[in-house]
């Protein structure tokens, strides 16, 4: 993965490590600063005004070590943990432009952030992350830095190492899965990769057609144009995790993950297709979460991915709007536009995982979708945040709240939608014989409400209206839209939620 090199005890003297530790660069955020650089900062702060608010490069003489100073700003009661994060991560970029190959990082605690330490040292590595293609393409450039040392001055110092480089794992993950250009991340590529890093989770790899027209017909719909090339077909990719101990919970959870999304039929025009290959970074996520949950090994929770892989390819058998098809659960769904293919391609996974809950009997399951699905959430809640939106029965158990303070406190905030009747009404079939309407024909940015209808639609559509609250087996779903926190072209992926469905749920 290529991260942290060392840790040193916090009873360790700077100057003293630095003299035998090799490390060529001092990173320091925040104010906390060493007593060797005060009377410098103290000099510098005299003559400079924006001192505190420029990440600087400059040499001290006391530690006869190049500093670089990345400060956080006068936090108010509005900020949150992620000054940490991206104070740390411009330290290191800092670092790497000017050349140093060995950063030791000073960790700064924080009296406001209970998580700070944990999430500056998840925001260097963070900037440490090459993609994948660059790693395997050019082997010499596969990490950015030769090592990094933390000074972390915390009686945990040794928990917050192994927990960063844990949930780091998951992340490093959704990232190459999300950062994969469209051919190095096609569905059959994403199945091999998947292979290579789940040897001990139960895997089942749904790729035959017949079998997916007939069993995941939404999905299949949205295949067809690409089935004709053999290289572009797509696989619903099921990972399961049992625990050693009778499972407590169950977490079902299905990833968007379209490889590349042209639009199909309404095809993308005016540029906007560039940087859809990021359009899979909803299964991406889930695939990250595997991985933790891989690694964690939680004792009691029960834990099911679907990755729903398909590239919305345009040609001869792209699917039109105005088709009908009859979803798994026997809805007839009449298509308002194959720009609106995430939907069609999780619905009948999370169907799927409907029954499984049912047909097992599974201890508490909660149903997930995760997804870059809608430009309405970006534009409702901007660039860095994550939208969760609960069913009635999930919201009767507090989970969004849960979720949303959790990811706060990790640096991956939520904001909460709450789904309305209005919501499902938008859905309905217009004319005898059809049942629900996929979509309107306008950009989800320009339809009110345009990113909670398609939680309403797969909801209908998988038969999860009848397990509401007043059912005899009622079940938890929340949608997670993160079209606005996955990280858009060219910024990296972020691998948004990953720590937060993990400090969450496990």
């Amino acid at each position: 993965m290529g991260g942290i090199d060392k840790l040193v005890p916090c009873t360790v003297k700077l100057a003293k490590f630095i003299k035998k530790s090799g490390c060529d660069v001092l990173c320091v955020i925040d104010k906390q600063i060493p007593s060797e650089l005060v009377e410098q900062f103290n000099e510098f702060r005299a003559f400079d005004k924006a001192f505190d608010s420029v990440v600087s490069c400059f040499k001290s003489q006391n530690l006869d070590l190049p500093v670089v100073y990345s400060p956080i700003a006068e936090l108010s009661d509005y900020h949150d943990v992620r000054a940490y994060q991206q104070a740390a991560a411009k330290s290191l970029s800092r670092a790497i432009k000017a050349g140093f190959q060995s950063p030791l990082l000073l960790v700064p605690q924080s009296k406001i952030f209970s998580n700070a330490e944990l999430c500056t040292v998840l925001g260097a590595l963070e900037e440490l992350y090459v993609p994948i293609q660059l790693r395997e393409d050019v082997p010499e450039k596969k990490h950015r830095v030769a090592n990094l040392s933390l000074m972390i001055s915390n009686p945990k110092a040794e928990q917050i190492y192994k927990e960063a480089l844990l949930l780091e794992s998951g992340r490093f993950v959704a990232r190459d899965i999300g950062v994969g250009d469209p051919e190095r991340m096609s569905p059959i590529n994403v199945e091999d990769y998947i292979k290579s890093i789940f040897p001990s989770l139960k895997m089942d790899i749904i790729s035959d057609i017949d079998v997916l027209t007939k069993e995941y017909p939404l999905f299949a719909a949205v295949n067809r144009a690409a089935s004709t090339v053999k290289r572009h077909q797509g696989r619903i990719i099921f990972l399961e995790y049992k625990p050693p101990q009778p499972a407590k919970k169950t977490l079902m959870l299905v990833g968007k993950g379209v490889c590349y999304d042209t639009g199909g039929a309404d095809i993308k025009a005016g540029g906007v297709m560039a940087g859809m290959s990021r359009d899979k970074c909803g299964a991406a996520a889930v695939a990250g979460f595997m991985q933790i949950v891989q690694e964690q090994k939680p004792s009691d929770v029960n834990v099911i991915a679907a990755l729903c892989l398909v590239r919305n390819s345009v040609g001869e058998e792209s699917y039109v709007a105005d088709e009908v098809i009859t979803s798994r659960a026997g809805i007839r769904v009449r298509v308002g536009n194959t720009d609106a293919e995430g939907r069609m391609c999780m619905a009948d996974a999370l169907c799927r995982m409907k029954e499984i809950a049912n047909e097992r009997n599974l201890p508490d399951p909660h149903l997930f979708t995760v997804a870059t699905l809608t430009g309405h959430a970006c534009l409702a809640v901007g660039e860095g945040y994550s939208i969760v939106i609960d069913n009635s029965v999930a919201q009767q158990a507090g989970h969004a709240l849960k979720l949303q303070e959790i990811g706060t406190s990790f640096g991956e905030p939520f904001e909460i939608s709450k789904l309305r009747h209005d919501d499902f009404d938008f859905n309905c079939g217009k004319v005898i014989g059809e049942d629900v309407v996929q979509c309107n024909n306008a950009a989800s940015s320009r339809t009110p409400r345009g990113h909670q209808v398609p939680a309403a639609f797969m909801i209908v559509t998988t038969g999860l209206d009848k397990h509401g609250l007043q059912s005899e087996r009622p079940l938890k779903y929340t949608h997670l839209d993160i079209a606005a926190s996955a990280g858009e072209y060219p910024k990296m992926p972020t691998g948004i939620p990953v720590i937060a469905l993990a400090k969450t749920h496990l």
